[in-house]
């Protein structure tokens, strides 16, 4: 069989926006320019004319091409100009094909017709890679006008390819000519009034907290050729300040002329003026930290600016960085403004430190897709990473709408917020936020619209497409294989998950929000509200699968394999790709089964119990209030909808990234690599996929930096401001709840009095707690104690029958903790901040749900296991 006839066809010609990006058909420079295009980045309209364009040019010159150039020595200066001279003689031989010659004249069209001024620019394959760069090897042309001198450009740029410093560095990094081929991008010209590079990263004493521009008048081709004196700032990435640089003697500038470009003097009042305001810069830093946010590493830019708009023009991985550190990265979002943090809510889904593989799936997908909506807001993230941990930036969700239903929205979902921690604001006019928003929306609507229409159905698809997609995984044989399937299939599984994730949390509409207030309002009591805040229907509760599927289990109604099929995705920590699944452990669902002969209440009684107080609440609220008892049975079932809804569409969202973790598990396997993809992201993962082992290189120092962080204390559930990590970890006073960047370390004892956080679920009971520091310590919890944790999700869902009450450090009125305790009649005071820090196991306490209180009645009994 030909297996090459069976290749999808390169095309000649790709606009710059298509999906296809591979650096092999579009060389470096054109791949980073599709994936800054692909991204929503100000990137000038263009075309690349690929790789498979220049090998059919060269196809009858290529092999004497690489019979001059193999056995050249790098050192060799005078063999190297030889060897270029014959391949520019046979370049001059060189006949363009018809086919190429229409494509290109075609794509050409598209940007403005012949007299359109574009800009010629060299992309070869070994170009433009994290470890090797070839910057300045391959030949750019600027402001070429007309039909005819577009193809001597293009011609020029491929001849590029076999110069003497071109040849001459292939050699000296072991690049064979076999390895190599050179794309064209060519693109409308930016008639810049100001340009120049920009790094993410000190490229002179490797710090990673700032950016430093080089800038300077007209085209940017004098600053990056090194041609005249630029501008040069230092620019702090936190807050957006200059910190230092100096203001150059601008001698000269790169114009266009109507054959090209000509270096002119800069005018007298010009050479010594700033190139770019304050704001100017600011604007670009942002630029630059999204560049380097989107390819993962600090990053080498070229950039234009015009009439007040920038454009980039070019980004490359800086590839001489001094490793600032020595030996580890630093992950740390709080450096990127002044914003309050939370881990509330997004702390359930990924409570322990992220491997960077979550990471990258987590901010791609969950915040691109399931929160596009409220994405980032003009370079402002939307979430962060802090030490390993993912955190929501308050700043930037609060800032998108300031309706009381909105904000009600995000009590439930986050907490009320204390009035001494307020959310600073993000330094923009409402109009540019709303500017921000509104971009996105029609779009986000448009691919939301759907899964709300069908969502039932969408659930179910998207099960089946899981089962699909994961057996394709493990029928894969070949990297290359596993590159194509994610990119044909478990890329767009993620992305429509999350989507069916947001459109989960909008079933029910406002219901959510709103239900609690009308029930106060209407002088129902707190432990009737949380009551009738629960489904009416718990078989319909994806939280509680997995807890009834283990009863049903015990009774003898389901299987092993019918009950892992089901539930077998859900765990404590089941974002995380490195974290193992019950699924995937033949005895997780016989422990859990054990657990439930051991809890005091049956939970079929304990569910039937809550449905008797249910009814019992709402006789109570007909009796005052008949006339409004069909409104309230309304208000019930939009809840139950609602509630459902955000728990199925969380539960297959997480068996999207349980498909996602066996992806990498075999990658792992197919490469050799094993775990070290875990520390690589997406992209890396497919790199090393496609032949790239370069990202292997960071896995050490990600490696480091993930068991750093884990062996330190999580930090703290609240952060303003820049966090001092190791100064707060060493601080034995430190607190656990918050952390204020502007009033240094917030010291706290161990008191006695009262904890606080939100009312979760009503009841008051007293007992002894039992401080549980993961779900692998759940066998400890005896019947009838006080669940204390730091957070719970449904992967603890099964300790909750053996609980007289639970109380937790995070969580909301919306919080899984919640949610579960209300459905199954259970107290519950989640969000106190720091309860595992100051209870003890053995302490006698106080646990009030309707109040949202927890009362240390007496001290910890040393002699508790």
């Amino acid at each position: 069989m030909n297996l090459a006839r069976e290749k999808d066809p390169v095309p000649l010609a790709l606009a710059l926006g298509a999906p296809s990006a591979a650096v092999e058909v579009m060389g470096g420079k054109g791949a980073s320019l599709a994936r800054l295009t692909g991204a929503g980045l100000p990137v000038p309209d263009g075309f690349c004319l690929t790789t498979e364009a220049y090998r059919r040019a060269v196809s009858g010159l290529d092999a004497r091409m690489r019979a001059v150039v193999e056995t050249v020595a790098p050192a060799d200066p005078a063999a190297l100009e030889t060897a270029a001279k014959t391949a520019m003689a046979l370049f001059a031989e060189l006949d363009i094909p018809e086919e190429v010659l229409s494509a290109l004249h075609d794509h050409h069209a598209h940007l403005g017709g012949p007299d359109v001024a574009v800009a010629v620019r060299s992309s070869a394959t070994a170009e433009d890679q994290p470890d090797l760069s070839f910057a300045g090897q391959h030949d750019t042309f600027l402001n070429v006008v007309g039909a005819a001198a577009l193809v001597d450009a293009v011609r020029a740029c491929w001849a590029s390819l076999w110069t003497a410093r071109a040849i001459g560095y292939r050699r000296l990094h072991s690049v064979t000519a076999d390895e190599v081929a050179i794309a064209v991008v060519v693109q409308r010209l930016v008639p810049a009034d100001v340009a120049g590079i920009a790094f993410t990263a000190d490229p002179v004493t490797g710090a990673r907290d700032r950016i430093v521009i080089n800038a300077a008048w007209g085209l940017g081709e004098a600053v990056v050729g090194g041609r005249t004196s630029a501008d040069t700032l230092a620019i702090d990435k936190a807050s957006g300040l200059l910190v230092g640089g100096k203001i150059a003697d601008k001698a000269v500038m790169t114009v266009a002329v109507p054959d090209g470009t000509l270096e002119r003097p800069v005018p007298a009042d010009l050479r010594r003026r700033p190139a770019l305001s304050p704001d100017q810069s600011a604007e670009l830093t942002r630029l630059a930290v999204q560049v380097e946010e989107l390819f993962g590493s600090p990053m080498d830019l070229e950039w234009a600016l015009h009439e007040g708009s920038f454009q980039l023009l070019q980004a490359r991985p800086i590839t001489t960085l001094p490793d600032a550190d020595g030996s580890q990265e630093t992950w740390n979002d709080t450096l990127t403004g002044d914003y309050l943090w939370t881990r509330s809510n997004f702390g359930e889904a990924v409570p322990s430190v992220m491997t960077p593989a979550t990471w990258s799936l987590f901010r791609t997908y969950f915040i691109g897709q399931a929160w596009m909506g409220v994405a980032d807001i003009e370079g402002h993230r939307a979430a962060g990473n802090i030490a390993g941990r993912c955190y929501v930036n308050l700043s930037t969700l609060t800032s998108v709408s300031r309706s009381k239903v909105y904000r009600s929205l995000m009590n439930e979902s986050f907490g009320p917020f204390p009035d001494d921690l307020p959310i600073p604001p993000l330094p923009l006019s409402r109009l540019q936020v709303l500017r921000s928003v509104m971009a996105k929306g029609p779009a986000f609507r448009r691919a939301l619209g759907p899964y709300l229409k069908d969502f039932p159905q969408q659930v179910e698809r998207t099960r089946e497409t899981c089962e699909a997609v994961r057996s394709r995984i493990h029928a894969a044989g070949s990297a290359a294989e596993l590159a194509r399937l994610w990119r044909t299939d478990v890329d767009p599984l993620l992305r429509s998950a999350c989507l069916l994730f947001a459109a989960g949390g909008r079933q029910g509409g406002v219901a959510l929000a709103t239900f609690p207030r009308w029930l106060r309002r209407h002088g129902v009591n707190p432990a009737d509200t949380h009551t009738l805040c629960t489904t009416a229907d718990p078989d319909a509760l994806a939280s509680l699968g997995p807890l009834l599927g283990l009863e049903r289990l015990r009774r003898g109604e389901l299987t092993h394999a019918e009950y892992a099929a089901r539930w077998g995705h859900r765990c404590p920590d089941e974002f995380e790709l490195a974290a193992v699944r019950p699924i995937e452990d033949d005895q997780w669902i016989d422990r859990q089964v054990a657990g439930l002969d051991q809890a005091p209440t049956d939970v079929t009684a304990l569910l039937a119990a809550q449905r008797a107080a249910r009814d019992a609440a709402v006789a109570r609220f007909a009796a005052r209030h008949p006339r409004k008892t069909k409104s309230l049975r309304a208000r019930i079932r939009k809840v139950a909808v609602g509630l459902r809804g955000r728990e199925a569409g969380r539960s297959e969202t997480n068996r999207a990234f349980w498909v996602a973790r066996v992806f990498w598990l075999r990658a792992g396997e197919v490469t050799g690599h094993g775990d070290e993809l875990l520390f690589l992201s997406a992209d890396e993962t497919l790199m090393v996929l496609d032949g790239d082992t370069s990202p292997l290189e960071r896995v050490p120092g990600r490696r480091a930096a993930f068991e750093r962080y884990r062996a330190l204390p999580a930090p703290p559930m609240l952060i303003r401001g820049r966090f001092d990590f190791e100064g707060w970890a060493a601080d034995p006073g430190r607190r656990s709840d918050r952390y204020d960047g502007r009033a240094g370390l917030d010291r706290q004892g161990r008191p006695t009095s009262d904890l606080t956080g939100f009312p979760g679920s009503a009841g008051c009971v007293e007992g002894t707690a039992r401080v549980l520091d993961s779900m692998e310590q759940g066998a400890q919890l005896r019947p009838g104690e006080i669940l204390v944790t730091s957070v719970t999700n449904v992967g603890w869902t099964p300790l909750f029958p053996r609980a007289a009450a639970v109380v937790t450090d995070m969580g909301a009125p919306l919080s899984h903790a919640a949610i579960v305790a209300r459905e199954l009649g259970i107290p519950a005071v989640v969000g106190c901040g720091d309860a595992t820090a100051r209870l003890r196991t053995g302490d006698r306490i106080r646990v009030d749900g309707g109040g949202g209180t927890v009362t240390v009645l007496g001290p910890s009994n040393t002699t508790q296991p």
